[in-house]
């Protein structure tokens, strides 16, 4: 990957401005409808503090969890940020990255969502979408797939993810105070989570 990391986060970074009013909206229906504007605020600054000659994806990865930390509002910002900033502490130092440097990566975002959202699978969450998406990827590998087959599965369990997030009601958030009236609406952090992902698997397929 080398310094194509900063091309990368800008790519995801477009994927959501792009989005923003999608995103947001679909927060209205079940959240504060802010999510698409604050991920949005969130990754112009990351496009514009991460420098374009990184080559550490750690360090790429630190800098642009810690600038969601601070420029995101709501539950996104302290999410998103620590998935970032857990995920760069597997890949510092690193120039390039191996299917298993994502696996544990994405192993380690995972834990820290849950730690600091205390939150887990089959609550209307992102994690609904990133867990799967993981479990995808993990098996896909484990059989011999390369990081873009293993991201390829990631992509498809992440959206069905997305797809089960509408049947359940949420449990955590501003969401859970809607009870069962939030069921048939799928969660925006998902959906977020999932055009990431497919932000990545399409920038390696290059």
């Amino acid at each position: 990957m080398s310094t194509r990391v900063y091309d990368c986060l800008k790519c995801i970074g477009e994927k959501i401005i792009e989005n923003k009013d999608f995103l947001t909206d679909l927060d209205r229906e079940i959240g504060d409808a802010d999510h698409g504007v604050n991920m949005a605020r969130g990754f112009q600054s990351v496009i514009e503090k991460v420098s374009p000659d990184e080559a550490d994806l750690g360090a790429a990865l630190k800098k642009t969890g810690m600038t969601l930390l601070s420029t995101v509002g709501g539950a996104s910002g302290p999410l998103y940020g620590t998935a970032y900033m857990e995920a760069a502490k597997v890949l510092a130092g690193k120039d390039s990255l191996s299917a298993e440097d994502f696996k544990l990566a994405l192993e380690a975002a995972i834990a820290g969502i849950q730690k600091r959202g205390k939150a887990e699978k089959g609550e209307k969450t992102m994690l609904d979408s990133l867990i799967p998406a993981h479990d995808a990827f993990a098996s896909k590998v484990d059989e011999g797939g390369s990081l873009v087959d293993g991201l390829d599965a990631a992509c498809e369990a992440a959206n069905e993810g997305i797809e089960f997030t509408k049947t359940i009601a949420a449990t955590k958030g501003r969401a859970s105070y809607l009870g069962d009236r939030s069921i048939g609406h799928q969660d925006p952090g998902a959906t977020s989570a999932t055009m990431t992902l497919e932000v990545i698997r399409d920038f390696l397929k290059g």
